[in-house]
């Protein structure tokens, strides 16, 4: 990696860094004084501070992924997906505090020389110091979101270590869980015209959960390309199977099954 994007970024992750520390003393100060309007003049110091910073990494484009995990911090929504507009200023707090982490990781992804998709970080253009775009705003959990984001980028890693049995592991996981996600939203009444069984979804096999996500035109058909393996990915338990088995899990088989993760993706979060 260039020097100068090197530098680039840890600026930038010293910075985010020192937001975040002083997000958490908002909360803290929100908690023990949230009426003074003091505290609030800080509040709203602070956060304007870090509309700036999240403008400058995503280049100033609304649509970056960046952009927009800012903008729904502030656009808290109900169970039904109705926004709700009585909404604390500490619960803004904690979100914000949200994206900057989930700015950082991607931050610090990039400064260990790889982006979200493996490959080596370039540095022939200065706007390569922000975040790249591929993120999963479009999950609905906010919990979920850094948590499938740092999957993803393990996934990455993992394939670009030869580790394809970790890397196809981890990428069904995403899958399943955005998947999942997707159908909770949709809601049991609306799935069961689309021939969702009885019972909870998280009690749904993996692959009926991606028919049932098909049949209800949540995703398409890309998960036909799913590998064997793949589909039975929750009997390889990495504690318990000797090397032979893992060996099982070839390269195409892992990078076949991350195609397939950015179909549906796509096919969930149709303007990425």
């Amino acid at each position: 990696m260039d020097e100068n994007l090197r530098a680039q970024l840890h600026t930038y992750l010293a910075h985010l860094d020192g937001l975040i520390r002083r997000g958490h003393q908002v909360l803290r100060t929100l908690a023990s004084d949230p009426s003074n309007p003091a505290t609030m003049a800080a509040t709203r110091t602070w956060q304007e501070e870090c509309g700036v910073t999240i403008n400058q990494l995503s280049g100033g484009s609304k649509a970056h992924w960046l952009a927009r995990a800012f903008s729904e911090a502030f656009l808290i929504r109900s169970a039904s997906g109705n926004a709700v507009t009585a909404v604390s200023p500490a619960e803004l707090v904690k979100r914000t505090i949200g994206v900057l982490e989930q700015a950082v990781a991607s931050l610090a992804g990039m400064n260990e020389g790889r982006d979200d998709s493996g490959s080596s970080a370039s540095s022939s253009s200065g706007s390569s110091a922000a975040p790249p775009p591929r993120r999963f705003e479009f999950v609905h959990s906010l919990e979920l979101r850094p948590i499938v984001e740092q999957a993803y980028i393990d996934s990455r890693r993992a394939i670009e270590q030869g580790n394809y049995d970790l890397a196809l592991r981890t990428s069904c996981g995403i899958l399943e869980t955005i998947v999942t996600d997707a159908l909770e939203f949709k809601g049991l009444p609306a799935l069961a015209t689309s021939g969702a069984p009885v019972g909870k979804i998280a009690d749904w096999a993996f692959e009926t959960r991606l028919a049932v996500a098909e049949s209800a035109g949540l995703i398409r058909g890309g998960c036909a390309r799913l590998p064997a393996v793949a589909r039975a990915y929750r009997d390889h338990d990495i504690a318990n199977v000797d090397s032979a088995r893992r060996a099982t899990v070839s390269e195409r088989d892992a990078r076949q099954t991350g195609q397939v993760l950015h179909v549906v993706m796509r096919d969930l979060d149709p303007g990425r």
